[in-house]
């Protein structure tokens, strides 16, 4: 353009400094070089604009060109040429030809032999002129080295080739567009389509699907049949009928916006004839601008599930009821077992094991054949020798009564058991077990055992008794004897010392029968009321040496010596004083009776929270053997010597009503210690 500008200023430069120079110049020529000068610069400008024209043309055809090309590239496109005078196709574009190209022949070993024919009668049409468009698919094998085929979903468009004057064709020009993927794509959504189609009509659940408006638009076989249809092809009733019409949604939907919806009631649609219990499910399906798409709607029949449900209620509240029953037994059964010391025992000859229970089905052990040996001792031990051979021993009711180890007891003692067995037979009648009863008979055999020895005793306690009346008898007459006789003698006597000689035997033989007498309606008492305890506050030392200086005096004998023990000048205690002073005298009292010489010592002390109190003497002494039987009524180790032999049982009854302990320690030619130890508060300040 600035080239242009250039020239056109040259020119006009040029004309005017002519025109200054020569003023006589013809207005003609003048005229002429400027219109030649018009001309030239109108011919540059327009050899300029046709210049650029050209290159924005071929710029034009170059971009087109690339798009054309990127467009075949993207889309995977192929372009052919194929020659009809020379039956051979190029390869213009793509990839799915050879280079070099290939014939007719080879084009058709490459086409899939069921698509051949088809794409043949396109291909000749072309070729003979009767179209001059075809658009036609085939399936062509890509893999050119041979081997297993690599087929390819091929979409051909072809165009005829034509001169002017020609009715048929020179070449044709052939598209193929590789639509592999879309048709595989395709197929896999076909199958999967395939697949929610057959998921959908086969679901246990019914399944529907509504417009908006609430129409039908399809439902699986479950809905079907849940809801009556006339056929699968449809159904008049529910084809017509909207679904915000329906119960139960007519009373609970908004068909304005509807919201998600469950629930499970009894539904009536007399047009169908629909008297089920139903557990129906709304949901509303919307798209990403959540706007309203389908309806969906789920139904299950749940009528027998329900009468099911109630059936099985009903079941478990028998069920409940029968266990309660069954528990109700068992705790009797059990509590049974537990009052008569008893268990149930179950023996399997095929697993040779044996089971003790403790209820209907509680096992409380559990022991082979050979450890249920173990509980038997050799003299008893002919029932656990049966399982040697069960079959044959146990296949008739057996009872035992025998002495064993503890089978089920908490003792380490021998028990007697009582066990019964009964056999257990299979359908065939062939003996597989035997079960039973085994009851601890220990506390019926001791009874036994103690009801003899009661027996022994009570007929021993007659013989006592009749010992007794005639001892008594006996100890009566004697000193009642000695009073009447010294009482009539006593008219005779002259002199004082005579008289009181008499006078001193009378009061002894007094004494004696007081003492008897008393002896005998304190064990009537006992054993009529118990013996009755009236502990008070007492000085125990002071009592002590009151009851010394009056026990002293019954020591006559010259050759023994009565020594008291007070170790206490005061002793401030808590108990019966009475009893305790009974229980010292009669220990002295024997002890005068057993004692020709040495001492007869009397004493105390304080011992384990208690008064320990004895009585020592030096007399014949008790044989080991008869040292536990001094203390039981009616036992006299000298017959020849004064007592009913009551004294002694009565201190022991005496020390166990105050908690105490009594006892005597003893060697025959040695003498004699009797004790007795109370419990009781102590205050020696």
């Amino acid at each position: 353009m600035e080239s242009i500008i250039m020239f056109i200023s040259y020119s006009i430069n040029l004309f005017l400094q002519i025109s200054t120079d020569n003023s006589t110049i013809q207005p003609l020529p003048m005229f002429l070089m400027i219109v030649i000068v018009i001309l030239f610069i109108l011919f540059f400008i327009l050899n300029r604009i046709v210049s650029r024209k050209v290159h924005h043309a071929m710029r034009e055809s170059n971009h087109t060109n690339a798009i054309m090309h990127q467009a075949l590239k993207n889309g995977e496109n192929n372009v052919l040429y194929y020659n009809i005078s020379e039956d051979w196709s190029y390869k213009l574009y793509g990839h799915n030809v050879p280079e070099k190209g290939l014939s007719t022949e080879d084009w058709k070993k490459h086409v899939h032999p069921e698509d051949l024919p088809y794409a043949l009668d396109c291909f000749y049409k072309l070729v003979r002129g009767e179209k001059k468009t075809m658009k036609f698919n085939y399936r062509w094998n890509s893999n050119y080295e041979g081997g297993e085929p690599r087929w390819r979903y091929l979409r051909n468009i072809s165009v005829g080739e034509y001169l002017p004057g020609f009715k048929r064709p020179v070449g044709i020009i052939s598209t193929l567009s590789d639509e592999t993927k879309i048709i595989q794509q395709q197929e896999r959504e076909k199958e999967l389509t395939e697949k929610y189609r057959l998921i959908f009509e086969n679901s246990i659940i019914g399944l529907s699907f509504y417009n908006p408006e609430g129409k039908l638009l399809d439902a699986n076989k479950t809905m079907r049949h849940i809801c009556h249809f006339d056929s699968d092809e449809g159904d008049q009733f529910f084809s017509q009928a909207n679904l915000f019409d329906l119960s139960p949604f007519n009373e609970h939907i908004n068909k304005y916006d509807v919201q998600e919806f469950w629930v499970c009631s009894k539904s009536d649609i007399p047009e169908r004839d629909i008297h089920s219990y139903l557990e129906i499910r709304l949901h509303p399906i919307r798209n990403e601008k959540d706007e309203l798409v389908y309806i969906a709607v789920a139904a299950r029949d749940v009528t027998e599930e329900r009468e099911m449900y109630l059936q099985s209620k009903l079941n478990d509240i028998q069920i409940q009821k029968a266990n309660e029953e069954i528990q109700r037994y068992e705790m009797e059964l059990r509590y049974m077992m537990e009052a008569c010391d008893m268990r149930a025992w179950r023996a399997s000859f095929i697993e040779r094991k044996i089971q003790i229970l403790n209820g209907l089905s509680e096992i409380e052990k559990e022991v082979s054949f050979d450890e249920f040996a173990t509980f038997f001792t050799n003299e008893t031990g002919r029932f656990a020798e049966g399982f040697a051979q069960p079959e044959k021993n146990f296949a008739q009711p057996v009872s035992f009564l025998i002495q064993t180890r503890p089978i089920f007891h908490k003792t380490k003692e021998l028990v007697w058991n009582q066990i019964n067995s009964i056999p257990i037979l299979n359908e065939a009648g062939e003996i597989t077990g035997c079960f039973g009863i085994v009851r601890n008979m220990t506390r019926f055999i001791n009874a036994q055992e103690q009801l003899k020895q009661e027996k022994q005793r009570a007929d021993e306690s007659g013989r006592l008794k009749s010992v007794f009346l005639a001892n008594m008898t006996h100890e009566i007459r004697t000193p009642l004897n000695a009073i009447v006789g010294f009482s009539d003698l006593l008219q005779m006597m002259t002199t004082t010392e005579e008289k009181q000689e008499l006078i001193h035997v009378i009061h002894n033989n007094c004494d004696m029968l007081l003492r008897l007498i008393n002896d005998i309606m304190a064990i009537s008492a006992m054993d009529a009321n118990g013996l009755t305890m009236n502990p008070t506050d007492t000085d125990f030392a002071h009592a002590f040496d009151e009851l010394c200086q009056s026990l002293a005096q019954r020591v006559e004998n010259p050759n023994v010596q009565f020594i008291k023990d007070n170790p206490y000048k005061v002793l401030q205690t808590h108990l019966d004083m009475g009893r305790i002073m009974q229980v010292i005298t009669n220990f002295v009292t024997n002890a005068v009776k057993y004692t020709q010489e040495g001492h007869i010592r009397v004493g105390y002390r304080i011992q384990d929270n208690g008064i320990y109190m004895y009585c020592e003497d030096t007399g014949i002494g008790i044989p080991k053997d008869q040292c536990t039987k001094v203390f039981d009524r009616f036992v006299k180790l000298n017959d020849f010597v004064q007592g009913t032999g009551l004294g002694l049982s009565i201190c022991k009854a005496i020390a166990e009503g105050c908690k105490g302990k009594i006892g005597v320690e003893s060697e025959v030619g040695q003498g004699s210690t009797f004790w007795m130890w109370i419990p009781c508060p102590i205050n020696n300040q």
